[in-house]
């Protein structure tokens, strides 16, 4: 654009000052001296939300994690941190969108509100971070207490259950995967470092200091461990090749395999691959459509309150046969099965279907759109067994489709507020650790479930 117009307009002159001296304004000093008589309890208003969260924590049940404090009245050692302190940090910081453990820290000395919940006590983001993932069992015990609670307040119930599955980011780069010979190769080196520092160590203690030795030999062993770790799973992932491989030769050959053994079955001619950074992790399609490494974290949680019941983690890239373990999960958590259960056409497993009709359980899950396009979906077809007929032709009712419409309010609804939490991209490795993770974020939704049904 041509502004050359703009030098053609006249020059404006600043207006003057009346007095013509220097502004007066209003300066920060912050080397003044004041005493404040207020205590960090008046700081923070009566309603807000870090109190509601430090009121649903004092209500859980941490027996478990007291009974385990070493540090007891009338013996030595440093008293640790309150368990009570370290849940209500890390609820309120899941509520906010904090995943991390130095962002926690800094929180605790910077952010009134977290500031509050300390209440003096000194936090680091090595405890924050130890105590995150290192109690697996305790949360799960946590996230079944609170699901119990709301069902003994009367808004929740565990007769209709919807599960989704949502593919979550894995702290693991796509570069990180390597082959089975790669691995292999890797593993050499990495034990021929440790071994070579080790001798520097032992050799001249004082090269370079102890302590930073020390420090490269266990840099050193720690990626020779997840190294034999990634070779170990291409290895079952490499045998997994060859049984499907057999499988498929035995079906084209019409043999049971029970014949004479013949050449052996030719694997997949993609070598399989395992990640150094996360060896768990897997590299599955995403909901954009690319694909990444990820893990896959699973919810269920009741139609009438949106609480969650349950929460399992794997690193299978499809949804498939998923709804019988969940079923079976809570049926060993609550001492019940849910009669119904819910889930999207990703869960559409003939073998999941019949597995839970024979425990009682009536599955609504969209039939899959055959092949043939001017095959009725809803239809029996020859072989079915009797459970797989009656899903088939449950699903074409109004009655199904009616409850099936609960599954998005529910299943979906868990999934977008752990997304919104900050469930997009996982700081941790390995399923034990990433299920820790969804716990906290199943226990954190449960918390807002109990401010939004139960009165006071």
């Amino acid at each position: 654009m041509d502004r050359a117009w703009l030098d053609e307009l006249p020059e404006q002159r600043a207006p003057e000052r009346p007095s013509g001296g220097a502004p007066r304004l209003r300066v920060p000093e912050r080397r003044q001296a004041e005493w404040r008589a207020v205590s960090l309890d008046e700081l923070v208003a009566p309603d807000h939300r870090v109190r509601l969260v430090w009121r649903f924590v004092e209500g859980l049940d941490l027996s478990p994690r007291y009974a385990a404090i070493k540090a007891v009245e009338g013996r030595p050692g440093h008293p640790p941190a309150d368990p009570r302190l370290l849940v209500a940090l890390w609820l309120y910081a899941t509520v906010e969108g904090i995943g991390s453990a130095r962002a926690l820290a800094r929180l605790c000395e910077e952010h009134l509100a977290f500031q509050w919940l300390c209440g003096g006590v000194g936090m680091n983001h090595k405890t924050l971070s130890d105590f995150r993932v290192g109690h697996g069992a305790v949360l799960e015990g946590l996230l079944v207490d609170s699901f119990t609670a709301l069902m003994r307040a009367g808004v929740a119930r565990l007769d209709r259950v919807a599960q989704d599955g949502v593919r979550v980011r894995a702290s693991a780069g796509a570069a990180s995967f390597r082959r089975h010979r790669t691995l292999q190769q890797g593993r050499r080196q990495a034990k021929a470092e440790v071994e070579r520092l080790r001798r520097e160590l032992d050799t001249d203690p004082a090269a370079a200091g102890r302590r930073q030795a020390a420090a490269r030999v266990a840099a050193a062993a720690d990626r020779e461990r997840r190294v034999a770790e990634a070779l170990a799973i291409t290895e079952a992932l490499h045998a997994e090749a060859c049984a499907r491989a057999a499988k498929r030769a035995a079906k084209r050959d019409g043999s049971d395999g029970d014949g004479p053994a013949g050449p052996p079955p030719e694997p997949e001619k993609k070598e399989p691959r395992a990640s150094t950074t996360d060896p768990q992790a897997r590299v599955m399609k995403m909901a954009d459509g690319g694909f990444r490494p990820a893990d896959n974290v699973q919810f269920a949680g009741d139609t009438q309150s949106g609480a969650v019941a349950g929460v399992a983690v794997d690193n299978l890239g499809s949804d498939m046969g998923r709804m019988a373990p969940m079923s079976e999960a809570l049926a060993a958590a609550y001492g019940t099965r849910p009669p119904q259960h819910l889930a999207d056409g990703g869960f559409a497993k003939l073998d999941d279907i019949a597995t839970l009709a024979e425990r009682g359980v009536v599955a609504y899950v969209p039939v899959p759109q055959p092949r043939e396009p001017t095959r009725d979906r809803h239809a029996p077809r020859a072989g079915d067994p009797p459970a797989v007929a009656a899903w088939r032709q449950r699903m074409a009712t109004d009655e199904a489709k009616a409850i099936y419409k609960e599954r998005a309010a529910t299943a979906e609804l868990i999934n977008a507020q752990a997304r919104n939490r900050g469930l997009t991209r996982l700081l941790v490795r390995g399923i034990a650790k990433v299920k820790a993770v969804a716990l906290w974020h199943a226990l954190a939704h449960n918390m807002a479930c109990t401010w939004r049904l139960v009165p006071g």
